[in-house]
């Protein structure tokens, strides 16, 4: 690919768009609507939620977890309407760095594509490391590597068949998950209203004492109560921001989705009842139910393992008389980790290939059987499981935190590149006079609440790292906190020199090539 000065963005407007059937090399149309609809609602939900609350819990308090989900939920939100809007009107297959590279610059769709792509073959091992751990719940002696090659080799063979095989495996792990979400927030309600065998109603005692809001790391090293308090409110953002991660992964499905128009704002529409309902009401519940002193979630937190004796849900039932729930939740939570890493492999296989036929990738990436599943991409998106093998030196916990921590800042990146998009062809509409009541799907937010919504992913990006700091420096946080920055701003910039890249123009922006209008 080649651009020069005056006609760079028409080179890559015309790049940036491919028909709407499918051809050869490219992907298929096979997802089904209720497939997309049950991803939209249970698809991304993962152990941020059922494990990673606990954390935020003991760090911050229930008033902190309620505020750090209910301002995430509302960042994420945004993205997903954000996306919604691009998606219903100008459907294409390229997903994220498809959409950066019509409307802001092909150096950000090169460096969004890449970055992606990053995460989720980074988050793969990760998934199949929690994985191997929860089953050492009950094989403690075989080692986690074991499950690792076990479970790789099986989500690598359900993303080398047709899509609607893999579509209707995440439709049942989804709906299994959802299913598990909804047991264990009617759990902690029944719990905190009385309904245990102790018959111990906690109401919103736990609000009272020992308080809505912890003053983490108070006289460790911080002597100011109030200042205290707001890193606890900000412990608590930073892990919401991590359980959120991965809700957008449906835009990703909308290029192999029939009837986009119609679809995508339904499944968009779903995002809102997953956030207000699984997350915000299991945050309140849990809050009622469980106290953030309790020593068995202190125990847990401090621990790091993953397993469904450390969910916080788990806690609180066992403290009101229910035993071995334990067991149970620690074999649903499977579910939930190996559907995330069959998705992990989908979503990276999928960037791999919107960037090969952008000219960003190896061609060779670009080329799919006569299934539609882009093999190639698959293979190389595959190799990064080996990573899991790290446990071989390190612990299990320990690579578990890493990761973890690597994949907050890249998920966040890519909401930035959303947000950034929606902006620009927010501008481009305006230049060249097109109304949103052209739009065939428009959100009464949009297009204000992208602004605020940028704000706060920028600073969650900038300062999710700031326990690297705090008690004690610690250089392993700092890296795994903040090296998906340099590498993101390497890529644009690298792009930007190699090609030559021109910002996209407002008034030159191709906003009707594909478009689907009112």
């Amino acid at each position: 690919m080649s651009f020069d000065k005056h006609n760079s963005m028409d080179k890559e407007a015309a790049v940036s768009v491919e028909p709407l059937h499918d051809g050869g090399d490219d992907l298929h149309r096979g997802m089904k609507p209720r497939q997309l609809n049950m991803m939209a609602i249970a698809g991304a939900i993962g152990t941020g939620l059922i494990i990673g609350s606990g954390s935020a819990l003991s760090r911050g308090g229930p008033g902190s977890l309620l505020i750090a989900y209910s301002l995430m939920g509302f960042v994420v939100y945004v993205v997903m309407v954000a996306l919604g809007e691009m998606g219903a009107w100008i459907p294409h297959k390229k997903a994220f760095s498809g959409y950066a590279t019509r409307f802001v610059d092909p150096a950000l769709g090169y460096a969004a594509g890449w970055n992606y792509w990053a995460k989720y073959v980074i988050v793969t091992p990760n998934n199949l490391t929690a994985t191997g751990i929860l089953l050492q719940y009950w094989l403690p002696h075989v080692n986690v590597s074991v499950w690792i090659i076990v479970f790789g080799v099986l989500i690598i063979a359900l993303n080398l068949i047709h899509v609607r095989f893999f579509g209707e495996a995440e439709f049942w792990m989804s709906l299994v998950k959802a299913l598990v979400i909804v047991m264990l927030i009617f759990l902690c309600l029944v719990v905190a209203l009385g309904g245990g065998p102790n018959h111990n109603r906690t109401g919103f005692r736990f609000w009272r004492d020992p308080g809505a809001f912890n003053p983490y790391l108070y006289q460790k090293p911080i002597h100011d109560k109030s200042t205290a308090r707001f890193l606890g409110v900000w412990a608590s953002i930073v892990q919401a921001t991590f359980a959120y991660l991965g809700t957008e992964l449906v835009g990703v499905a909308f290029g192999e989705t029939p009837d986009p128009r119609r679809n995508v704002p339904k499944a968009v529409r779903q995002t809102l009842l997953r956030i207000v309902f699984f997350y915000m009401a299991g945050v309140l519940v849990l809050g009622m139910a469980v106290s953030s002193k309790d020593k068995k979630l202190l125990d847990a937190v401090s621990s790091g393992k993953t397993s469904g004796a450390t969910s916080p849900f788990v806690i609180a039932a066992n403290n009101s008389g229910l035993r071995h729930l334990g067991d149970a939740v620690n074999g649903l939570l499977m579910v939930f980790t190996l559907s995330a890493a069959n998705s992990d492999i989908y979503l990276a296989s999928r960037t791999l290939w919107a960037l090969a036929k952008d000219g960003q990738a190896p061609s060779i990436f670009a080329k799919t059987n006569r299934q539609g599943v882009p093999y190639y991409a698959v293979g190389l998106s595959s190799l990064f499981i080996v990573l899991g093998f790290l446990n071989a030196k390190k612990s299990s916990s320990t690579v578990f935190g890493y990761f973890v921590s690597l994949v907050t800042v890249f998920g966040a990146l890519n909401w930035v590149n959303v947000l950034v998009c929606h902006i620009s062809m927010t501008a481009g509409m305006k230049a060249q006079g097109i109304p949103r009541s052209q739009m065939p799907y428009s959100n009464p937010l949009l297009p204000y609440a992208t602004w605020p919504a940028l704000l706060i992913t920028i600073l969650v990006i900038l300062f999710n790292g700031w326990n690297a700091f705090l008690p004690t420096w610690n250089i392993s946080k700092f890296m795994t906190s903040y090296v998906g920055i340099p590498f993101f701003l390497f890529n644009i910039g690298f792009w930007k020199v190699f090609k030559r890249t021109q910002r996209v123009r407002p008034e030159l922006m191709d906003l009707h090539t594909g478009a689907r209008m009112e």
